[in-house]
């Protein structure tokens, strides 16, 4: 008796092991998203664009002098194909407000003679450019349509996480109205497209047309500008977050352009070997690489070899964070900076200032068998020789293939201005200065390269 209550005991108990995988089964199938729901809701706030601007093709540039070929050439520039011509373009694009404000992305409307403008419903209009931005690659661009029209709420993209559903809608090779789904595969991408990159990685399938369409969240706010591809790629396309395009809509809808904030300094990476050579824990912060002449950061007392932890109260936990962060801050504000300096942490007033165009930022023989570079004197014939500017400090004149110098990426020509922090305006002084570190210890290597500067690490093994 006692054996088959056990048993049926055990029958039971496995029962509701199954019933509760299965229930749990019907509760995550029922969280998925309903996305023909959110297809119909937010279809009619996407809109369609195409675009057409004139090309002039630049004519051959003829020989001078009485050439024999004058009449060929005369002829060749008046072929057919060499008439202005018109080169139509494709997007999409998404209505933010009810009197006719739509964002897309500038490369879609940049340089368009004419921009047309289909709604979902079929209505087309012409669409006019109120405002752009070239480095965030976003347009701001109004239709003059009466009645009420659907708007794409924004959302929060800094809440999104890797791994959550979203939607796309847009305009991929001429099919209107298209709509497909997949998740955040990654965030804060860098793709080389600009000095803002910070892109939201999606597997939602994206295509030439969807440039300029909304992301969407599960909820059916807009989370991102779809505007980019991998050539060759599938599955992997890119988005601009929509916090990015929040930060400068009122900039766009009142002046048509958008006033950045300017601190005026060349960063660069912290590589786990500059880390160790600035006692630093972690690659973590951005490393200043020089300081602008009569900028802001060099009136507040900033200086190359600070490594910049945060600004205006947000942790910099890698470089490209800080160019951002400094471009979004209203001109004249007043932040604070803290950085290490020499083994300790400050807090640096500094007042933002205005970008304007042009500034950047957003900035005796070493024996070989040690860092397996030579170093000399600069002179004028050595500046000429080695095509590098100026006329007097420590040139590197050579570097010995897979050497510690070569590996951290010293090269001919580049000009040492600092090892450890000891300028190094004479041979002399390099050598002594790298001479003073022991096997085993880091030598961090401030060089001029052109018109920038950047520094290097290297650490000293038992070899050294």
């Amino acid at each position: 008796m006692r054996m088959r209550l056990a048993v049926v005991t055990k029958l039971l108990v496995l029962a509701l092991l199954i019933s509760s995988l299965f229930s749990g089964a019907a509760g995550a199938e029922a969280t998925l998203p309903d996305f023909v729901a959110l297809a119909k809701k937010l279809k009619p706030a996407v809109v369609n664009i195409s675009t057409s601007k004139t090309i002039t093709p630049q004519k051959r540039q003829r020989p001078s002098g009485g050439d024999p070929f004058q009449e060929y050439f005369d002829k060749f520039d008046d072929a057919p194909n060499q008439h202005p011509f018109k080169q139509k373009n494709l997007g999409s694009g998404f209505i933010i407000s009810d009197d006719g404000f739509i964002i897309t992305n500038y490369h879609v409307v940049a340089g368009a003679d004419e921009i047309k403008v289909k709604l979902s419903d079929g209505r087309e209009f012409r669409g006019e450019v109120q405002g752009r931005d070239e480095k965030f690659d976003l347009a701001l661009i109004r239709i003059d349509a009466k009645g009420h029209l659907p708007i794409a709420p924004l959302g929060d993209s800094d809440r999104m996480e890797v791994g959550e559903w979203v939607m796309a809608i847009g305009n991929p090779f001429g099919l209107a109205q298209t709509v497909t789904a997949g998740i955040v595969s990654a965030q804060g991408r860098v793709i080389g497209s600009g000095p803002y990159d910070d892109y939201i990685q999606t597997d939602a399938s994206i295509n030439p047309g969807n440039s300029g369409g909304p992301l969407f969240n599960t909820k059916g706010e807009v989370i991102g500008i779809n505007t980019a591809i991998v050539a060759g790629g599938q599955g992997i396309g890119f988005a601009i977050p929509v916090n990015m395009a929040k930060s400068i809509l009122t900039q766009l809808k009142e002046t048509g352009k958008v006033t950045r904030g300017w601190l005026g300094v060349s960063v660069q990476p912290v590589t786990p070997d500059l880390a160790k050579s600035f006692g630093l824990e972690g690659e973590k912060g951005a490393l200043i690489a020089e300081v602008m002449k009569n900028s802001p950061a060099e009136k507040s007392g900033l200086k190359g070899g600070d490594i910049i932890l945060k600004f205006d109260g947000r942790a910099i936990h890698e470089m490209g964070e800080l160019p951002r962060l400094v471009a979004a801050t209203p001109v004249g504000k007043k932040v604070t900076v803290l950085v290490q300096r020499e083994g300790r942490e400050e807090s640096v007033p500094v007042t933002v200032e205005q970008l304007k165009d042009g500034e950047g930022g957003e900035d005796v023989a070493l024996p070989s068998d040690r860092l397996g570079i030579k170093v000399a004197e600069l002179t004028p014939e050595r500046a000429q020789h080695l095509r590098v500017q100026g006329d007097r400090g420590v040139v590197v004149t050579e570097v010995e293939p897979d050497s510690l110098g070569d590996r951290a990426g010293i090269v001919e020509g580049d000009l040492v201005r600092e090892v450890n922090g000891v300028r190094t305006a004479q041979v002399a002084d390099y050598s002594k200065a790298v001479s003073a570190v022991k096997k085993g210890g880091y030598l961090r290597v401030l060089l001029r390269r052109g018109e920038a500067s950047l520094f290097v690490a290297l650490r000293l093994d038992k070899g050294n």
